[in-house]
């Protein structure tokens, strides 16, 4: 097969600014691949691209010519490098995903009942930081769309304030009736993070990602034996690109989950990886977005509904932008659906 491709730059705006631990994002930077083939000039795969400033292995100053190189290389050769992508995993996602669009003809990337839109995928319902006042109105919107699990992101005010917000949420529902996640993004430290988690377990958390920041495996792997919540590792897993380092990290730090995000943490072919170490460690997983726009979160959508999932996922955060790409995904209560409403 002898393709074609393009590349285009794009900047999304977000509907409201997005608080996260690293700042907030008002924009976006995404490049869109778009795929042909000489043999079939009329038939399209697209594609996105989308690292995450100041925290994807991959967020390079050269990033635009390494996407460029990595193209070119495709149309010589006709087969997508990646091993040589490991390192890349934004551009590796991009174009495996704009091949799978390829070979499909369709968005619909893989046929299963979340393509034929028979079934929706649960989701988790994420409250992004903020002050209390707008944490609390999210927090109620979710709770009156029927969110059965929400995800607080959580550091960015008193931590007693946050308390305060989950205790909300417990006194309306059980932890039977709404599964309560947190994210630290790693804002605690060593010296005080079991104490915070002894208090978060009083309120039955679900889980909290990333209680102290990434890099320090002894003290995580200390915190994974003595929290009294499972904890499950996100930023920890970025830039661990081979599979004997996956094996290594998840082996050391042994934490009750990890939360694959394509993007981030190896493409689909590089999650696969981990789902498949995960699984052989006992370690449970489930599967994120990281603020593509609906045509990386359709992908990612699509894959993940080929997987044996038994949790609600965290695929809500490609619908934040003023102008997205116009995809048949929508939510209805605490589902992602693909097709028409």
């Amino acid at each position: 097969m002898t393709f074609k491709t393009t590349i285009r730059p794009s900047t999304l705006h977000f509907k409201q600014p997005a608080g996260t631990s690293r700042g907030v994002y008002n924009t976006r930077k995404v490049w869109y691949i778009g795929l042909t083939s000489v043999e079939e000039p009329q038939r399209i795969g697209l594609g996105e691209c989308a690292p995450l400033p100041n925290l994807s292995c991959d967020d390079l100053p050269e990033y635009e010519e390494i996407l460029k190189a990595a193209c070119h290389r495709l149309e010589e050769t006709g087969e997508l490098d990646k091993e040589a992508l490991r390192s890349y995993p934004s551009i590796l996602f991009g174009l495996e995903t704009a091949l799978q669009h390829y070979n499909a003809n369709s968005f619909a990337l893989w046929d299963t009942p979340f393509s034929r839109g028979e079934r929706g995928i649960p989701i988790n319902g994420l409250i992004w930081m903020g002050d209390y006042a707008q944490m609390y109105h999210q927090i109620e919107k979710k709770m009156e769309l029927g969110f059965r699990c929400i995800k607080l992101k959580i550091g960015a005010i008193n931590f007693e304030e946050e308390l305060s917000l989950l205790r909300y949420i417990r006194k309306h529902f059980t932890a039977r009736e709404v599964e309560l996640r947190v994210d630290a993004n790693g804002g605690f430290t060593p010296e005080d993070a079991l104490s915070k988690l002894n208090r978060l377990a009083e309120l039955d958390i679900h889980s909290i990602e990333q209680p102290i920041r990434a890099g320090q495996w002894e003290e995580m792997a200390r915190l994974t034996k003595e929290s009294p919540i499972p904890i499950a590792l996100d930023e920890e897993l970025i830039g661990c690109n081979s599979l004997a380092e996956k094996a290594e990290l998840l082996r050391k730090i042994n934490p009750q989950y990890i939360i694959l995000k394509p993007s981030l943490h190896g493409g689909i072919c590089g999650c696969t990886e981990w789902i498949n170490e995960a699984t052989s460690q006992n370690i449970g997983w489930w599967i994120t977005s990281a603020l593509e726009s609906n045509i990386g979160l359709n992908a990612i959508a699509q894959w993940c509904a080929t997987l044996p999932t038994t949790l609600p996922q965290g695929l809500g955060t490609g619908m934040l932008f003023t102008d997205n790409v116009e995809m048949p995904l929508y939510i209805r209560e605490d589902k992602l659906w693909y097709g028409t409403k």
